[in-house]
Order: C-alpha cells, then sequence, then structure tokens
C-alpha cells in the first residue's frame, strides 16, 4: 500500500469573532461602514476612478480606529485572532508581533464583484464579514500552485476539498477569515439587491 502524505499545506482561518474578545454589534458596525462611506468623497472619487463597482476605503482612510470607536473594538478582537492563527502557523516571529498595517471598508451592490488578488508586502490578510445579504457569493480561494500546472488534466467534480484548484467558502455575518497573504482569492459577483459589506485587513511582521 502506498504511503501519500500531504505536503505544503495552505492553512484557512475561519472563527466568529466572538470567539475571542468582546461580541461586535453587526448593526452598529454596518451602520458605522455606512457613515464612513457618505463622508470619504476621496474614498468615493478613488473607486468611480479605478472602477471599483461600489466603494472602498482602501485608498483614503487609514484610521478607522479612530474615527469610529467600534473599528477600535473591532481592531483589537482582530490582533487577537492573528496572534492564535499565527501560533498555528508555527511563525518564528523572533520576538517581534504582527502589527495591522491596513484595514478598510468594502461595499459591493448588485452586480459587484472583487477581481483575483494577493496582497504583497504583509504576512496574514483577512476578512470579517458586516452584512451577506442571500446572493451575495462567497469568497473564491485560488490553489497557489495553479500558474505551474502547465499540463495537468482538471480535477474530478467530487475531488476532496484539498485537491480541488478553487475552494469557495460561504461565511457568516460576524466571522473572520484569516490566510497568508501570497494566496490568491477573489469576491464573486454580487447577485442581491441587497449591498455585501465587510471589513478587510492586512498584518505585517516587524
Amino acid at each position: 500500500m502506498a504511503d501519500i502524505k500531504t505536503l505544503f499545506i495552505t492553512p484557512l482561518y475561519q472563527a466568529a469573532l466572538s470567539d475571542l474578545g468582546s461580541a461586535i454589534n453587526a448593526d452598529e458596525l454596518e451602520a458605522s461602514c455606512y457613515a464612513i462611506a457618505e463622508d470619504d468623497e476621496a474614498g468615493q472619487q478613488w473607486s468611480e476612478e479605478n472602477g471599483y463597482p461600489g466603494y472602498t476605503s482602501y485608498a483614503s482612510l487609514t484610521d478607522l480606529g479612530w474615527r469610529s470607536p467600534i473599528f477600535a473594538d473591532l481592531i483589537k478582537v482582530l490582533d487577537a485572532h492573528v496572534a492564535a492563527f499565527a501560533k498555528e502557523l508555527a511563525f518564528d516571529l523572533d520576538g517581534k508581533d504582527l502589527k495591522l498595517e491596513d484595514i478598510w471598508i468594502n461595499i459591493l451592490p448588485e452586480g459587484g464583484n472583487h477581481t483575483g488578488h494577493l496582497h504583497p508586502h504583509s504576512v496574514i490578510s483577512g476578512t470579517t464579514y458586516v452584512a451577506l445579504p442571500d446572493g451575495s457569493a462567497s469568497i473564491k480561494f485560488e490553489d497557489p500552485r495553479l500558474p505551474m500546472m502547465m499540463a495537468a488534466p482538471g480535477r474530478l467534480k467530487e475531488a476532496p476539498e484539498e485537491l480541488r484548484q478553487f475552494a469557495y467558502v460561504a461565511p457568516n455575518v460576524g466571522d473572520v477569515l484569516l490566510w497568508e497573504s501570497w494566496l490568491r482569492h477573489e469576491v464573486p459577483m454580487n447577485m442581491s439587491e441587497e449591498d455585501r459589506i465587510s471589513v478587510s485587513f492586512n498584518y505585517a511582521w516587524g
């Protein structure tokens, strides 16, 4: 009998925010996202000029924790989850911490999507989910080896999840997903008439 091992795994962390730290009120966080978006003219302009279908504060705001108390509370909880994930990844941090580098709001209306991308210059990236109406889609992750599979056949539909070339994860409101920043991912089209709202972030080392 052959011995088949699994090498070079790609970990994905999923948990409820409330698993570590205080519960974050989803309604209050949603209202804060909308209030910030309404006031952020620079973010609205950047989203329009760069073809972002909806609103993101990615290129305009760096101080969400200062602007809104609920974001300050959220950051404390995210710090705890990232520390737990880093421990599971067996990172040798050499006495340094993983620190929040960026945090931003995403509001995707009906028909909005976010094409495949990764997050360079950081170690752990993630998203927490504020509003997920029916039809707003899962997040899609891509096997990082895909560009090297030049002559490989596709996988069977019934292939185990760990052997598939794409993985779809359906989170719940109040969940946090964490992954290593090199992992390519995308947000498929929002098929709901309501907004899909999330808060994304990057953590860097040192």
